[in-house]
């Protein structure tokens, strides 16, 4: 290893230039774990005006910048150190890159004369990065580290977001730079012709039983609120893709609920009836399609927004390259009586009765004919009372948030941040990001103790930058969604999913928060009620049996007549 000097203060270093670029692109926090390799940079960042939330996990350092970029629109920021400390970061480039965030790592690397030497913590960037990430470079020329900066701020944020990685030569940081800072430069943002949304208002006004399917990134601004006024007034249902439910306001004749894992059938036989799917900012993807399995026949008319040209999801009749905000203000631009046709509201308003009895709160049922004494159906509807549509909900993986995604709805855009990737552990260092955003609002984590101790060491984090969210933990002591494919497929046999856990209000408690534990149902509320007028971080610790498994797919009487098969709970790899 080198020894490192302070630059001469007279000059800008590439170190202090990245700095002064992040500045320039109003990026107001950096979550890091500080490494020597990037001495430089945390040193720009010693004078600086950019927070740096110091975390105590670079997977949790990287799930923060992740939901900084889902909840503000800008790339969020990670600083991590080589090797090991990019090997736990790489679980938020993953994310990010499934999940279309924006996001930009930056990577301490080892001297540029010490490079193919088997040096201390060594690693090819590009090589772990290269297939995950929409770009990876180095900053090899101190001169150009502020260009490189705000390209890889540019690139994250165009087209479809993702992630952008950029590695620090340690020896290179410390080189004078000319001081000139990169200025951001607002990313391309395609947008419809006219002629391609009086060919899709054509479409709806010939459709019997049109849908409008929502999803990804880049509702920020009120365009979801705008989009379902239009689809009322056209008479078209409007769906969310999996963990996309904030892109649209959850109220209105026209809101017809969310697909994916624990969606109901009642729900899903809107979306496989379709006569025209009209999908904005997302596609026909794994998750919401059951596998592959549901929305493909072959007389749908398939019509995706999105400013991906090249996006994976299979046949469509018609793509318009734009973002969610273009493509929607251009739509409601139209006239959404000529999108009506002679449609009634028939169609919209059995979609939105469905919806509605999916979220109705009301008791679980027994299990093996035993009332339950914690019925977390009537425990996530008090949740859904006290929230009222407008706190962020950040979510882990797995069953345990099945409850709050039924039963607590979203009002207010930027409200949601969890994992479409089912990567576990991004809950709490989410709600902590969350919290630091947007102090004025009630941030709150919802997730299995499996998730929860992913990440739970972010607690500590949350701590000692005065956030305060709060976080629900669904405790049964197994990773759940991996019992439940067990019992569907080897029942009787459960193997490798057994958890043992602490007292998990003490844990909250020993770092100065405020933890509940609940065991009946008649205890969350009050417990809810104090953990909300806490002035520091909270816990809610509720345990569950191990046989309790969330809402089944077909608990709410259908409404319609189906012409293709809804399944139970799609497959797929998130645990909890």
């Amino acid at each position: 290893m080198t020894t490192q000097h302070a630059p001469d203060t007279a000059t800008h270093s590439a170190g202090h230039l990245i700095v002064r670029t992040l500045e320039a692109h109003g990026i107001k926090r950096v979550y890091a774990v500080p490494g020597e390799s990037y001495l430089d940079v945390l040193d720009g960042l010693h004078d600086s005006g950019v927070e740096t939330v110091v975390c105590r996990q670079e997977g949790g350092a990287g799930f923060m910048a992740l939901a900084e970029g889902r909840l503000t629109g800008r790339p969020g920021i990670a600083m991590v150190t080589r090797g090991p400390g990019a090997a736990n970061a790489m679980i938020a480039v993953h994310t990010a890159y499934q999940d279309a965030t924006p996001l930009v790592l930056f990577v301490g690397l080892v001297p540029v004369n010490d490079r193919e030497r088997d040096a201390f913590q060594e690693f090819s960037l590009t090589g772990w990065f290269g297939s995950t990430a929409k770009r990876v470079m180095t900053i090899d020329n101190p001169d150009r580290a502020g260009a490189l900066v705000a390209e890889a701020m540019r690139i994250a944020a165009s087209g479809r977001p993702g992630p952008v990685v950029i590695g620090l030569p340690e020896d290179v940081l410390v080189l004078p730079a000319a001081p000139s800072v990169a200025l951001p430069v607002a990313p391309p943002a395609p947008a419809p012709h006219p002629s391609e949304i009086d060919a899709l208002v054509g479409r709806l006004a010939k459709a019997e039983r049109p849908a409008i399917v929502v999803g990804g990134d880049g509702w920020h601004e009120g365009q979801g609120a705008e989009l379902m006024a239009f689809a009322e007034a056209a008479g078209v249902p409007v769906f969310c893709d999996w963990r996309a439910y904030d892109a649209v306001p959850h109220a209105g004749g026209a809101w017809a609920g969310w697909l994916g894992y624990g969606r109901t059938d009642a729900v899903a036989e809107g979306y496989i009836n379709a006569d025209l799917l009209v999908f904005i900012g997302c596609g026909r993807a794994d998750v919401l399609s059951d596998g592959y399995t549901q929305g493909f026949d072959a007389e749908t008319v398939l019509v995706t927004a999105d400013p991906d040209a090249t996006m994976h999801s299979g046949r469509t009749d018609q793509h318009v390259l734009a973002t969610p905000a273009t493509f929607v203000a251009a739509l409601t631009g139209a006239d959404a009586g000529a999108a009506r046709g002679g449609r009634d509201d028939a169609w919209m308003a059995g979609r939105a009765q469905a919806q509605l009895a999916t979220e109705a709160h009301r008791p679980d049922a027994s299990i093996d004919g035993v009332a339950q004494q914690m019925d977390l159906g009537v425990a996530f509807g008090e949740l859904d009372d006290r929230l009222a549509g407008q706190a962020v909900l950040t979510f882990g993986a797995g069953n345990a948030t099945i409850w709050a995604h039924r039963f607590v709805k979203h009002l207010a855009p930027a409200s949601l941040v969890g994992a479409r990737n089912g990567a576990m552990g991004l809950a709490v260092p989410a709600a902590v990001a969350g919290s630091l955003i947007f102090p004025e609002r009630n941030v709150v984590a919802v997730c299995g103790d499996g998730d929860f101790l992913m990440n739970g060491q972010e607690i500590a984090t949350a701590v000692a930058h005065g956030a305060k969210p709060l976080i629900v933990v669904i405790d049964n002591e197994i990773y759940g969604t991996i019992v439940q494919h067990q019992e569907n497929h080897y029942p009787g046999r459960r193997s490798g999913t057994r958890m043992a856990n602490p007292d998990f209000a003490d844990w909250m408690r020993s770092f100065g928060g405020h933890g509940e534990r609940v065991e009946r149902t008649e205890e969350f509320g009050p417990a809810l009620d104090r953990a909300l007028a806490a002035d520091a971080p909270a816990l809610i610790h509720v345990l569950i049996p191990d046989t309790v498994m969330p809402p089944a797919s077909s608990d709410v009487p259908a409404t319609g007549t189906a012409t293709g098969t809804a399944t139970g709970t799609a497959t797929g790899t998130a645990t909890a």
